[in-house]
């Protein structure tokens, strides 16, 4: 029995449309596994990339909070916050598109300029602190961008493999199967029409029992 398929035509019209779905099935599945192949390659260089901006990034605040301690010690915490200006730095980030893709893939990270007027450090440590906590910030900018690229690249590649599984292993057999048995209900139908008219053909046939 033939598979019931959507838009499957009768008769060897049928056999051309499942032909002709199963080429282009067989295109798409070489297509994702080529995506596939190339975002494996990007989500590996991108998990390096999380794990060193990682390491950078940790290195920062280790010696950014180095430096806070210094100044605690020397200043008290309310130096330290009155040295602090309160402003906000900007972040631009630059996207890319790989594959149907979209994620980060760098960003920069502007320090908030010292306003006119603002407490000048009261202690070497705080002069320290402030590079220290811009390298900080600017590592820390580094691996969001590092871990949000890492976490799109992999959740495309899952996304590619089930519809390469649900290609390979369900569309792809269930139309070869389809074939297969329109092929042979084509070739019965054939053999009985073929019967049919030699019996109908043969005059010494008539009156005898028909299949």
């Amino acid at each position: 029995m033939v598979a019931k398929l959507r838009g499957l035509p009768p008769g060897r019209a049928g056999l051309t449309w499942l032909v002709r779905r199963s080429d282009v099935a067989t295109r798409g599945g070489d297509l994702l596994e080529r995506k596939l192949r190339i975002l494996l390659a990007e989500e590996q260089d991108y998990a390096m990339q999380a794990e060193r901006t990682a390491a950078e990034w940790s290195e920062a605040v280790g010696d950014l909070e180095r430096w806070m301690l210094r100044s605690a010690v020397l200043s008290g915490e309310r130096g330290t916050r009155v040295a602090s200006d309160g402003g906000a730095g900007e972040v631009e980030v630059t996207w890319t598109l790989t594959m149907g893709v979209r994620y980060p893939s760098s960003a920069t990270w502007w320090a908030p300029e010292r306003p006119v007027g603002a407490f000048p450090p009261d202690n070497s440590a705080l002069l320290h602190a402030r590079p220290a906590a811009e390298r900080a910030v600017r590592a820390g900018v580094d691996h969001a961008v590092a871990v949000a690229a890492h976490e799109a690249v992999r959740a495309e590649i899952a996304t590619t493999r089930r519809q390469l599984r649900a290609l390979r292993e369900r569309w792809i057999p269930r139309l070869q199967s389809a074939h297969a048995a329109l092929v042979v209900a084509l070739d019965d139908q054939e053999h009985d029409e073929h019967v049919r008219l030699r019996w109908a053909a043969d005059p010494t046939t008539a009156g005898r029992a028909r299949p």
